[in-house]
């Protein structure tokens, strides 16, 4: 077992050594998805500039739909008219004696620019421009801000409000330049500059809790096999639940029975690969004072393969479990069959250059 690490560690999460927090980030967002191979290329290979990097593809976005105009769409308002638009409120034009002034409370849709989408996407901008270290890509992104402000884009959203939101998950149908905006957006609201001096506000990336690596850690893998193994003819499904095949269950049985969730499922042709990822060490200190693998996590592997055998699907009687976990003191990668099932115990050196993390995580479908 020998550290790959082909570069200084420059932090951490936890005890876990991470080289780039931005890479990561890369893995677990929707830009990384939408932008062509060459792009994901020019981005994971200089992760340090990954800020700068987003903060240009999204404001060129936006340049391109300030020159085409800002999407429009109808939002509901309420105004006091001299004549009658939509639908009347009457209680609103009784009680502010409307009539007597020749006026009435309407209550109507209003096609404008002042639209949710938009309002997110200004936000990202003036966020992102509190991020890139490039003076004149900073003054770009203020001065993209103001010109959608100038064009009817007036309404606020701040950056801790615009990140609770997913603008692609309840976007409709959008062209892929504007699908390409808003992943950037989202992806420049989640930057947070890696630091652990003391800051105004507690962020769940800047602070390191071990939660928040944890989920980023499991996010990332799946977001990076779901791009690229999904191009070479791998289906990829993350967060897939499971069921114990129980029989002759008592009345209250259902309710207790706690269910199974595998983090990472990938397949192709005869091949199934469950990944589980654990953002912890590898190896615990066992009872003799040794190191050894973690049994819980083993057995929870075991549960997941053995209980889904049956003979409706072949694939579940001889399916691969691995076990990925982060390189703390060393990279492991050893293995064993049990009962018809691989059973893989890996590690990827978030330590590393992206090529050698790349290269880390796709062993785990090579061999």
């Amino acid at each position: 077992m020998t550290l790959q690490s082909d570069t200084p560690v420059t932090g951490f999460i936890g005890k876990i050594p991470v080289r780039n927090i931005w890479l990561l980030l890369l893995y677990t967002s929707q830009l990384y998805s939408e932008l062509p191979a060459s792009r994901r290329v020019e981005l994971e290979s200089a992760p340090d500039d990954i800020p700068d990097l987003v903060a240009e593809i999204l404001a060129n976005a936006v340049e391109r739909r300030l020159r085409r105009n800002l999407t429009a769409g109808y939002q509901r308002r309420q105004a006091d008219l001299n004549r009658v638009r939509g639908r009347i409120n009457l209680l609103r034009t009784e009680r502010r004696l409307l009539l007597q002034r020749a006026r009435v409370a309407c209550v109507f849709d209003e096609l404008t620019t002042d639209t949710p989408r938009n309002r997110y996407v200004r936000a990202a901008l003036t966020h992102v421009a509190g991020v890139v270290t490039e003076p004149h890509l900073l003054h770009h992104c203020r001065d993209l801000a103001l010109r959608m402000e100038m064009a009817g884009v007036t309404g606020y959203m701040d950056s801790n409000q615009a990140r609770k939101t997913a603008p692609l998950a309840n976007a409709g149908w959008v062209d892929s330049h504007e699908r390409q905006m808003l992943a950037a957006a989202q992806l420049a609201l989640n930057l947070y500059i890696p630091t652990e001096q003391a800051g105004r506000a507690l962020l769940p990336i800047t602070d390191r809790r071990e939660k928040q690596g944890w989920k980023l850690y499991e996010d990332a893998v799946a977001g990076f096999y779901k791009v690229v193994l999904t191009e070479t003819g791998w289906r990829v499904r993350a967060q897939s639940g499971i069921a114990w095949p129980t029989e002759s269950p008592t009345s209250g049985l259902s309710a207790l029975m706690p269910g199974m969730t595998r983090d990472i499922v990938l397949e192709r042709d005869n091949r199934r690969i469950v990944v589980d990822t654990k953002f912890t060490s590898i190896v615990t200190t066992g009872q003799y004072g040794n190191e050894t693998f973690k049994s819980g996590n083993i057995y929870q592997l075991y549960a997941y393969l053995r209980s889904q055998e049956t003979a409706a699907d072949p694939l579940s009687h001889h399916s691969t479990g691995v076990l990925l976990y982060p390189a703390i003191d060393a990279c492991v990668d050893e293995s064993a069959t049990i009962q018809g099932h691989r059973i893989r115990f890996a590690t990827v050196n978030l330590a590393a250059k992206t090529q050698t993390i790349r290269n880390q995580l796709l062993r785990i479908v090579d061999a």
